[in-house]
């Protein structure tokens, strides 16, 4: 399946109520329960929320997909800041974004159904990470609305169990449409 149109199919799909939160916050013990009750206290839901230390570790990022019909995203947005240990705050835009999400999944698989599952597996670019006599668990990664369709085409068989981290996401790097093309050109020995 092709990431790219990926990228857009939560749209399509009506997904619009849910806004993705990139939040920089600084690691500390606490800081998460803090935004957490925070969306608690408000009524705010969270459909998802990843965090993981950044690349310089006196902050962490906080991914979370926020529900925006329990609230305006101005008002969430606007509380977030008030928190102290809140650093800076970016919506992404999915169609400026890359968002992925793991998908990790027991799936029923006796020896008459294996081969189906590995071959759905492989379709998708899902690994088999464990098999037994009747089950097998496999991981995906990707974007959500891809592995939205791998679960789908997996529950028929039955899911045992299932896990998925919730998205994450950054902005999408900036292309410099004249310096591709120049390098286009170089490649095919025109000068550009």
């Amino acid at each position: 399946m092709n990431d790219d149109a990926d990228d857009h199919m939560d749209e399509a799909m009506g997904h619009m109520s849910h806004h993705t939160l990139s939040v920089l916050v600084e690691n500390k013990a606490g800081v998460l329960a803090r935004v957490v009750n925070l969306f608690s206290r408000r009524g705010y839901n969270i459909y998802s929320l990843a965090v993981a230390p950044t690349d310089d570790p006196r902050f962490s990022r906080i991914s979370v997909v926020v529900d925006v019909e329990s609230a305006p995203l101005e008002q969430i947005v606007k509380q977030l800041h008030k928190l102290i240990n809140v650093v800076k705050i970016n919506e992404l835009d999915p169609r400026q974004s890359v968002e992925r999400e793991l998908f990790l999944g027991t799936v029923k698989a006796d020896p008459a159904t294996r081969a189906q599952v590995i071959e759905l597996a492989q379709i998708f670019g899902a690994r088999v990470l464990s098999v037994n006599h009747a089950a097998m668990t496999v991981s995906l990664e990707g974007h959500p609305s891809r592995l939205d369709d791998f679960e789908a085409v997996l529950r028929p068989f039955g899911l045992n169990e299932l896990q998925r981290t919730g998205r994450v996401a950054i902005p999408k790097l900036e292309r410099e449409a004249s310096r591709l093309r120049a390098v286009t050109s170089n490649a095919r020995g025109k000068v550009s």
